[in-house]
């Protein structure tokens, strides 16, 4: 499969360099070369250069030249991590092509070159990653013979804040991965079960798309039940060897892939006959739910967002048990509580259409359970669009 050229984004990388006043940007943590070029990087060893004129280039380790190929990128250069005759490090591996491009471009003596210069979440989609990070700027300065660097970081944020329509099509791939999961997953949950084997029962369909053109996906499920589940208000999940048992909370959370774009989704079920707090707190979680969906649109502040789905949690009677912000940016990365659009009562973001984020009211009281309920959401022209429209009536969530 080859991806084909997002000309939108192209354009915008453009447009955001000639604000900037930047001749390139140089990009090396992965979702940011996914950014640039359409390519997520497979161990992190790569690097994207995007110019003004709108030339992509990505310069990748030789034994991903196959993925690499199926980006957008107008040319690919490729390096070698090393052979039997000689151990390098790949920074000095990968200079060399950096020097050629920086040459044929004649773009670096006396440009003006973006990089990124803070701390970012990168999701991983191998065992472990490898990023130039540290070391981009003193690279490209290497490469460059006088060039001016400067950070780019604000204007890379700006760029992932709103996705294109070709992204978008490539997170509903993802999104619709996470659902099949949920499908199969839900069919096992019975008491006696560990979480973590019934956290298994969810992530295997991930890894097994049935959409042939995505060429890399899978993800991370966890399972949290009974009193265990207080503790999925925390910035992780975890799975543990509690077995279920009838009347339990039990909570499922999914960070699901598809060629670099993840999801942030979560169900939980009653397992057995559901008791009248229980049920109430799960109505409250959709009807919180439904109050934010009803206030997202373009130029609407995040905040209010925010305190549509707490208000109607207080008004319920849990507010004290919601603890966390209603949402945050999803697309390029699963987990960063400080993307774009963050759905927070301090929050000075404004939707814009194009934005993906996840809704995600939640209950949790310690030593009795937790649940929550987040779904993907897209900002439209006139609203809002649930990309995750499964299991969210409450009939659909009890097991008997």
């Amino acid at each position: 499969m080859t991806i084909h050229r997002d000309n939108e984004r192209v354009t915008r990388i453009q447009q955001a360099l000639e604000r900037a006043q930047l001749d390139a940007v140089a990009c090396c943590f992965p979702s940011n070369v996914l950014l640039l070029s359409g390519y997520w990087p497979v161990i992190g060893s790569s690097i994207a250069l995007a110019t003004r004129d709108g030339k992509i280039i990505l310069i990748v380790p030789e034994d991903e030249k196959v993925l690499a190929k199926q980006s957008w990128a107008d040319e690919v250069r490729t390096f070698s991590g090393g052979s039997l005759e000689e151990i390098k490090k790949k920074a000095e591996s990968a200079r060399a092509p950096l020097v050629e491009i920086a040459t044929s471009l004649n773009l670096f003596s006396n440009g003006k070159i973006g990089f990124e210069s803070e701390d970012q979440y990168q999701p991983c989609s191998y065992a472990s990653m490898h990023s130039f990070a540290p070391i981009i700027k003193e690279m490209v300065e290497q490469a460059s013979y006088g060039a001016k660097l400067v950070s780019a970081d604000a204007l890379i944020s700006t760029l992932r804040t709103t996705l294109t329509p070709g992204e978008i099509t490539r997170l509903r791939s993802a999104c619709a991965i996470a659902e099949q999961a949920y499908v199969v997953g839900k069919k096992n949950i019975r008491p006696d079960l560990k979480e973590t084997e019934l956290a298994n029962f969810f992530r295997t369909p991930l890894s097994v798309p049935e959409n042939e053109n995505i060429l890399r996906a899978d993800g991370f499920v966890y399972c949290m039940s009974g009193p265990n589940a207080a503790d999925a208000s925390a910035a992780y999940q975890w799975s543990r060897s509690r077995r279920l048992a009838d009347g339990d909370f039990v909570l499922i959370h999914c960070n699901s892939y598809a060629d670099g774009f993840w999801t942030d989704i979560t169900r939980t079920y009653i397992l057995g006959k559901a008791d009248d707090r229980k049920q109430n707190i799960l109505d409250a979680l959709l009807e919180a739910r439904d109050a934010a969906l009803a206030k997202i649109k373009p130029s609407v502040k995040a905040s209010e967002v925010d305190r549509a789905a707490r208000e109607t949690m207080k008004e319920r009677g849990f507010g004290k048990e919601f603890k966390h912000p209603t949402g945050h940016g999803v697309g390029f990365a699963a987990i960063n509580h400080s993307a774009p659009p963050m759905l927070h009562p301090k929050s000075t973001d404004v939707l814009e259409e194009g934005m993906v984020f996840n809704v995600e009211p939640g209950f949790y009281e310690e030593g009795f359970g937790g649940a929550r309920h987040c779904d993907m959401v897209l900002v439209t022209k006139t609203g809002a669009e649930v990309l995750t429209k499964f299991h969210d009536r409450t009939d659909e969530l009890i097991i008997i």
